[in-house]
């Protein structure tokens, strides 16, 4: 697909602050430093469209983004980084179940997972929650630019046997730096949309 006029719509935290649309919609999940900005930008063509906080973890609300007036990408707050509160997990927790459990626009979640690192219990919660859902998800191991193409293999095999030993999902290795992976996403995306 090409994106031609991307545009941002709203950030929301609350169910009533969601955008009225009947545009069925993408949410991007991960921990906080996976790139979800990053690819979301990617994707869209666009540097600037979605916005990493300058500070790991900062992200608490989330972010609706129109494309095209075909769907909505909706990135996530991400999960996991260390040096937020307790307090702070918890209330991030709720905004993200809080859309994951009542927005009948969802229909397609992309989990994303860096692939240097080894998924951790809030990647493994996600994708369990994720696949219990029926809603159609692939997995993105993004930053590849990082490792040799050997080593991103290897490091997706692992990956596959750490998070769904029994049966294999759909990933897509990408590097939104490089462009690489991101036309075989969006045929992806394209296909899961044109089996609606």
């Amino acid at each position: 697909m090409t994106v031609r006029n991307p545009k941002f719509i709203i950030s929301a935290v609350r169910p009533e602050q969601y955008p009225e649309t009947d545009m069925l919609e993408i949410a991007f999940a991960g921990r906080s430093n996976a790139g979800k900005s990053s690819l979301i930008n990617a994707l869209t063509g666009r540097k600037r469209l979605a916005y990493s906080g300058s500070t790991q973890g900062m992200t608490r609300q989330i972010n609706f983004y129109d494309i095209d007036g075909e769907m909505t990408f909706v990135d996530l707050p991400g999960y996991g980084y260390a040096a937020v509160s307790k307090d702070q997990k918890e209330l991030w927790g709720r905004v993200v179940e809080n859309y994951l459990n009542v927005r009948p626009q969802l229909y397609m979640v992309i989990l994303l997972l860096d692939v240097r690192r080894d998924p951790g219990s809030d990647d493994v919660m996600m994708y369990e929650w994720i696949r219990r859902s029926g809603l159609a998800h692939a997995l993105v191991l993004t930053k590849c630019d990082k490792l040799s193409r050997m080593k991103v293999a290897e490091r997706r095999a692992a990956i596959i046997r750490q998070l769904s030993p029994e049966a294999e999902p759909r990933i897509f290795p990408v590097s939104s730096a490089e462009r690489t992976g991101i036309d075989e996403l969006w045929a992806e995306i394209d296909r899961v949309f044109s089996d609606d």
